[in-house]
């Protein structure tokens, strides 16, 4: 029997079988998301503003797509099955099998180093590697990156399924991160991305761990929930103003609910509201870091058979925070009640956020997508025109183009973010919409205008080009000054030079800052999930304070393994 046919057949009856989730890979989800834009409407397979998906659900979209008119350039073509190699356990493709297994019990599937394929038990084992040497004109020595690890998924009875991955990593980075990194100003030893890290060989680099993991299982036929230690994206863009993967992995239970046409995502997080450090890592505190909890519901709904949208809410809090909340608000708990009726009937202060996102395939190929983020407003404040402070909120506007001119996986993107001052910001000590230190949104924070235009092209099967150029103004606070642009200050501070700051606050006010950030990257993949990866990076920043005025010209060459690209895009 034909394996489509065969995948078709049986899942009504594995219709409560659990899948573990791909995880987050912005090249993966782009060459999963061109798919519905390309077919000219919403996919049922799949809820694009919430990820990471489902693996038995990629197998579901790709096999479907499969059978639908355009999709037949050899390219295409290679890619349905780069999906389905990846996601065999559901898809169960014929194009899968090594013909010579590396000492006849590894690799027999192209796609895992070692698998068990049983009825109670299925697992993949795979190797994480990610090895890379560049150079930065504004840094004599070498950069590079040293990333070893493993990764391991499966499922036990067809009931519960598990996610485990684990790296240990060492790398010197290019001298805009570590001023980010440094940044005495804003406050934030952190690395983007990452969580608790250490010097490397005498302020050589940086040293840290990385890892997450997950259980899941389904409750019902339509819904899933899911505890762990994970990321999260939600949104169609290039960025996400609700809720992002720019922050470290959280603690997190969740719940799933997709039926008819909806998809109800629900969560709490639990999160780090502060850490200690310098340029020789972060410090470890007695009694552990404070924490504070961010609760998030996400709404979404295909409307007819190419417009979807969504509506999210989310509130911050923390029994850490005495400015905040004295305890931990069992409220928050519920996954179908209103966060800002609670939190005013509690008469707490908590950090409430609301917003919206859509996405609209207009045509065949062309897909128009974008989010509002509601922190604070009042409507007769907007209509003076006075720049009243608390007035927050954020704005995304995108374009995709897919096969663009007729040219085939030709794809081209478009998209504008803009966030007003003060916005995902607090007046408690751990209020604002962050984890780690690290914006829970665009990695700027708020007060900024961003437009980014991308370009991806796969000329060759194996062969991934890609182009981004990124224009951001934003202003920049100086010390005692917060201008708006660094959520994790308390707003009460707030100054923009004004005998009333209260008022005439506009987007990018403070220090000017003006950045250009160009790259062009070239991929090929040697293996299932093994590329080399060259890339070329140009920023220029220009500011008043020379903490930000800077250019850099940076190379680099990689091999990377079962793991996505490092994108330090700010």
């Amino acid at each position: 029997m034909n394996a489509r046919l065969l995948f078709a057949f049986l899942a009504p009856f594995t219709a409560l079988a659990q899948s573990s989730y791909a995880p987050l890979n912005e090249a993966y989800y782009h060459g999963l998301d061109r798919y519905e834009i390309k077919a000219g409407k919403v996919l049922p397979q799949v809820f694009t503003s919430v990820k990471p998906y489902k693996r038995s659900e990629i197998a579901a979209l790709v096999d479907t797509i499969a059978g639908v008119e355009g999709f037949t350039s050899t390219v295409d073509l290679f890619n349905r099955d780069y999906y389905s190699n990846d996601n065999w356990e559901w898809s169960r493709p014929e194009t899968n099998v090594s013909r010579k297994p590396f000492l006849k019990h590894f690799y027999k599937k192209q796609s895992d180093f070692y698998y068990v394929d049983e009825p109670a038990f299925d697992l993949h084992v795979n190797p994480v590697l990610h090895v890379g040497a560049g150079s930065d004109s504004r840094v004599n020595d070498m950069l590079f990156t040293n990333t070893r690890g493993v990764e391991v998924r499966g499922m036990i009875d067809k009931k519960v399924g598990f996610y485990s991955y684990l790296t240990d990593n060492q790398m010197r980075l290019p001298a805009y991160v570590n001023d980010y990194v440094a940044d005495t100003i804003n406050d934030h030893p952190v690395i983007p991305h990452e969580g608790f890290w250490k010097t490397f060989k005498e302020n050589q680099g940086y040293d840290f761990l990385q890892a997450r993991g997950y259980i899941t299982f389904e409750a019902t036929r339509h819904i899933n929930l899911q505890f762990g230690h994970d990321r999260f994206f939600i949104g169609n863009g290039y960025r996400s103003l609700i809720f992002s993967d720019f922050s470290p992995p959280a603690w997190f239970v969740k719940g799933n609910v997709k039926v008819w046409k909806l998809n109800y995502f629900f969560s709490t997080f639990q999160m780090t509201g502060d850490v200690r450090g310098d340029t020789g890592g972060l410090k470890s505190i007695t009694g552990g870091y404070p924490q504070k909890f961010t609760a998030l519901h996400h709404l979404s709904f295909n409307v007819g058979k190419k417009l979807n949208l969504g509506f999210f809410e989310a509130v911050v809090f923390s029994a850490d925070d005495s400015t905040g909340s004295t305890s931990f608000r069992l409220d928050y708990l519920n996954p179908v009640i209103f966060y800002r009726a609670i939190e005013q009937q509690n008469g707490s202060s908590d950090n409430v956020i609301l917003g919206f996102d859509f996405k609209w395939n207009v045509f065949r190929g062309i897909q128009f997508y974008g989010q509002f983020v509601l922190d604070e407003f009042v409507l007769d404040k907007i209509k003076e025109g006075t720049g009243w402070w608390a007035n927050k909120f954020g704005v995304q506007a995108g374009a995709k183009y897919i096969d663009a001119l007729g040219v085939s996986n030709l794809d081209v993107q478009v998209e504008t973010n803009i966030v007003r001052p003060y916005t995902y910001s607090h007046n408690t000590l751990y209020g604002s919409y962050s984890h780690y230190r690290q914006s829970l949104g665009h990695p700027l924070g708020a007060n900024f205008t961003e437009l980014a235009g991308i370009i991806r092209y796969q000329p060759l099967s194996r062969l991934q080009l890609v182009g981004k150029l990124i224009f951001i103004k934003t202003g920049r606070d100086s010390t005692g000054l917060n201008f708006g642009g660094d959520m994790l200050k308390d707003n009460a501070t707030r100054n923009n030079g004004t005998a009333n700051s209260d008022y005439g606050n506009t987007i990018g006010q403070g220090f000017k800052n003006t950045i250009t950030f160009g790259m062009v990257s070239a991929s090929w993949m040697l293996k299932h999930n093994l590329f080399i990866d060259l890339q070329v990076t140009i920023r220029q920043s220009r500011c008043d304070l020379a903490l930000y005025n800077n250019n850099s010209t940076i190379t680099s060459l990689a091999l990377r393994w079962n793991i996505p690209q490092r994108l330090y895009e700010f």
